[in-house]
């Protein structure tokens, strides 16, 4: 587990240094697209991977551990597994929430030049951006059966 945990900070820590390094010294697209695109790819593939197997076997610990004899009993410590699971539950919140916001950005601007050529269609506008944000509805219920089950 701790191999896991291990990899993904590389991973992540490997993708902000690149992006930092890029954000304050650019290079040619021919550069770019050579050896900054196949790293980030595996950088951000090795994290999400470990992501996916510490989650699942985070829910495997945490539906392992044994349940609470009574409401009134003394707190228990969160376990590493049970954390996990929560990392797990909100891992839908946290995707369909980055989608929407892609989804959302698009949609609004080319909403906002309809409206201003034809103001009447604002209605219809107003119906593509809420189904956009739909996504992030869909990820938030999701997380909140999935809580129940832990």
């Amino acid at each position: 587990m701790s191999t896991i945990i291990t990899l993904m900070t590389i991973a992540l820590l490997g993708v902000i240094t690149a992006g930092s390094y890029l954000h304050f010294r650019p290079l040619a697209p021919d550069r770019a697209r050579r050896w900054f695109m196949p790293t980030v790819t595996l950088n951000i593939a090795l994290f999400f991977g470990a992501q996916l197997v510490v989650t699942i076997l985070g829910v495997g610990d945490a539906l392992a551990a044994p349940e609470m004899e009574s409401a009134l009993a003394a707190p228990r410590e969160i376990s590493i597994g049970m954390g996990l699971a929560f990392i797990g539950i909100a891992l839908p919140t946290a995707f369909s929430t980055i989608a929407a916001g892609l989804a959302v950005g698009p949609i609004g601007a080319a909403s906002l030049a309809a409206v201003s050529e034809k103001p009447e269609i604002f209605g219809r506008t107003l119906v593509y951006l809420g189904l956009a944000e739909g996504i992030a509805i869909y990820g938030l219920v999701l997380s909140i059966l999935l809580l129940n089950k832990v």
